[in-house]
């Protein structure tokens, strides 16, 4: 039986990844309470739509001071709050070393492609979706991980793959992957919460997942 998560979502930009997994989440849909949003940036849309469902938020800009300092005081916030699965979805900045020991299993990052293809330092949103379609893909899809000191380059836990049409553009891709993506972290979350997945997730832990998001890919 699944137990309730208590998650923290951290994202940088529009929020719609985490105003859905909200939305599933106040519907009995998703085993999991949103205790905290997080961005880095104090006018991220992100932090609007959780205020206007009463999610808690904090805002913590990554510049202007030391990032240990910045690790210890989001690492305070969380664990004063219980956070068992930090989520990060639409989070831009890059995580200090010290957080990311820290979190070590207990972070996860969607990113929309299927890793290790259109990752690394400089990859995200837009760019991504460009390079796919540059590239002329015939498929490509999104990737739920584990983060690491290694820019998505941690061990997958989702995958699914979307087939790019020939008339798509960086918004027609980004439509078809954004339900995907959504529903990638759910199924990671029900699996920390059935105890499919440990915590912290240690890789041989757990079986492969299996089924159509199968984190092979």
């Amino acid at each position: 039986m699944a137990r309730t998560l208590t998650v923290a979502v951290l994202a940088s930009g529009e929020g719609t990844t985490l105003d859905a997994l909200a939305e599933m989440a106040a519907g009995g849909h998703l085993p999991a309470h949103i205790a905290l949003v997080v961005s880095d940036r104090p006018h991220a849309r992100a932090i609007e739509r959780a205020r206007v469902r009463g999610l808690p938020t904090l805002v913590l800009p990554t510049h202007g001071g030391p990032a240990d300092a910045w690790a210890d005081r989001l690492t305070r916030e969380l664990e004063d709050r219980s956070v068992e699965v930090v989520v990060l979805a639409g989070f831009l900045s890059i995580l200090p070393a010290a957080w990311v020991r820290h979190w070590k299993g207990r972070a996860i990052n969607l990113h929309p492609s299927l890793l290790p293809r259109y990752g690394g330092p400089g990859m995200y949103g837009r760019r991504v979706l460009e390079a796919v379609l540059e590239a002329r893909e015939r498929t490509t899809g999104a990737t739920v991980h584990l983060v690491t000191d290694d820019v998505d380059g941690g061990p997958p836990l989702a995958q699914e793959r979307v087939p790019v049409v020939p008339d798509d553009t960086p918004d027609t891709l980004r439509a078809r992957l954004a339900p995907v993506e959504v529903a990638l972290i759910a199924l990671t979350l029900r699996r920390f919460a059935e105890g499919t997945y440990s915590l912290p997730y240690v890789p041989s832990d757990a079986p492969a997942p299996r089924g159509e998001r199968d984190a092979r890919g």
